[in-house]
């Protein structure tokens, strides 16, 4: 998403494009939410508010919780998983979402599917 955003990677942008005219709703996690404003330059703001409204969030309850919970015990130490990863990665687990990510190292979950 820092990279859509940024509209620095051609790459980047035609597959952000391609999905964005799919039929399929593209969601997100609060956690992202975060994670992008976090790292916003204040240039950058308008082209942040652009994306998070193409954007559905999907909300964080205790079922997500749970699994991130999970992961984290299974994760934390072997593959480094940290909070906000485990979050985002429940979240497409638990709503049977593709993740789409450039780093899956982040991600070693199993149940968890890539685009």
């Amino acid at each position: 998403m820092i990279e859509v955003s940024r509209g620095s990677d051609p790459a980047i942008l035609a597959k952000w494009a391609d999905l964005a005219q799919s039929d399929h709703a593209l969601m997100c996690s609060p956690v992202t939410v975060a994670e992008i404003w976090h790292g916003a330059r204040p240039q950058e703001y308008q082209a942040v508010e652009e994306l998070f409204a193409a954007l559905v969030p999907v909300a964080i309850d205790a079922q997500i919780g749970r699994r991130a919970g999970e992961y984290l015990r299974q994760y934390a130490r072997s593959h480094s998983v940290e909070l906000g990863d485990a979050l985002i990665a429940a979240t497409a687990s638990v709503h049977h979402l593709t993740l789409w990510t450039r780093n899956r190292k982040r991600y070693p979950m199993q149940d968890v599917s890539f685009t």
